[in-house]
């Protein structure tokens, strides 16, 4: 309706997420929102929660109160259909503190699995964007080499490719900078502000302050599943 006002849709919301293994509570009441592109870190000392709130959002761990939104995809308490989560994965990007790339395959492969297999991306189409993201990133020249053959930088680019591989609008990272020297974080702060210049958001967990403030728009800190 003319005059009025837009509605602003955060990217990612938690409203009260609680989530427990066994006795132990790891989220209590967790709510916050970030907007489209945002880059936000998650900091708190180790067994804060803070990976688990990753978990949470890309739908790997389910909780037991609250809800989680990622643009118009809600997860709520309990185990999420799976027609929910193919609609989430198509939003979200996952980059885990070990990489986790698989082994026995190429630095291209890897990124072209998500998109032929879960997806039904054509091959030809597949290898010209992971291509295009290798090139991006500064490491098409090691598409061949499988994972044990690249450095810590350059696997760590090849898992945000792939991470990308499907064009999601919001990605997450697991201590991004844990295995960097001080060139590498700068390295990969840029790179992380090129993505939010995109309009991708992103949420990073870190122990790392000089990297949160340097490149963070935001800062969530953590304690006992709680946001303080």
């Amino acid at each position: 309706m003319e005059g009025a006002d837009l509605v602003t849709v955060p990217a990612l919301r938690l409203d009260d997420v609680h989530l427990r293994r066994g006795a132990r509570q790891i989220l209590q009441g967790v709510s916050f929102e970030i907007g489209q592109g945002e880059l936000a870190a998650v900091m708190g000392p180790s067994g804060s929660g803070k990976t688990t709130i990753l978990r949470a959002i890309a739908g790997l761990e389910p909780f037991q109160g609250g809800r989680v939104e990622v643009e118009d995809v809600s997860l709520g308490a309990g185990t999420a259909d799976a027609a929910t989560l193919r609609r989430l994965r198509r939003k979200i990007g996952v980059v885990f503190q070990f990489h986790c790339l698989f082994e026995h395959v190429s630095a291209l492969e890897n990124i072209c699995l998500a998109p032929v297999h879960a997806h039904g991306v054509r091959r030809d189409e597949a290898e010209r964007r992971a291509h295009e993201l290798l090139e991006a990133f500064g490491v098409d020249h090691r598409a061949g080499a499988l994972p044990r053959e690249l450095s810590g930088g350059e696997a760590q680019r090849v898992a945000i490719a792939r991470a990308l591989a499907v064009n999601p609008r919001v990605l997450l990272m697991d201590e991004p900078t844990a295995s960097l020297d001080p060139e590498r974080r700068a390295e990969l702060g840029d790179l992380l502000r090129d993505l939010v210049g995109q309009g991708r958001t992103l949420v990073i967990v870190t122990h790392d302050e000089d990297f949160a403030s340097t490149f963070a728009t935001r800062v969530l800190r953590l304690s006992d599943g709680r946001l303080s």
